[in-house]
């Protein structure tokens, strides 16, 4: 099972949401640090997805992603050997042990503008 987090107020359509259980739903107070002054919370439902099923969720969840903000949304979902990293216009399917692979997912974000503290994919390198 892959598990993840989707921000709710990172979709143009909610209707992702319903695909599969939310087992968690944490509310977040929005700072000035989360690069998204237009919010004052954010809303992180943790989702798990059966893995014959992840990559159309992703792309599920890829056409979901809201594109109005110049700021960029993503969500990931990972396993103990793969992490898919989910952005409105890019999907990485990441070998967990590469750390190479999130550097460029993580470049990626950070082109988007995303803010760096909130990609910072490399801590999830699992060593082999």
């Amino acid at each position: 099972m892959f598990r993840g987090v989707i921000i709710e107020e990172s979709l143009e359509s909610k209707d992702v949401l319903n695909l599969f259980p939310i087992l968690q739903t944490e509310v977040e107070q929005v700072t000035e640090r989360f690069g998204t002054p237009w919010l004052t919370e954010w809303h992180l439902h943790t989702i798990e997805v059966p893995d014959t099923q992840i990559a159309e969720f992703a792309k599920a969840v890829q056409l979901a992603i809201e594109s109005a903000h110049q700021t960029s949304w993503y969500a990931d979902f990972k396993t103990d050997t793969v992490h898919y990293i989910i952005f409105k216009n890019k999907i990485f399917v990441i070998d967990r042990t590469k750390r190479e692979e999130y550097q460029a997912a993580q470049d990626y974000g950070i082109s988007l503008g995303v803010p760096p503290h909130q990609v910072n994919f490399t801590t999830n390198v699992v060593n082999v």
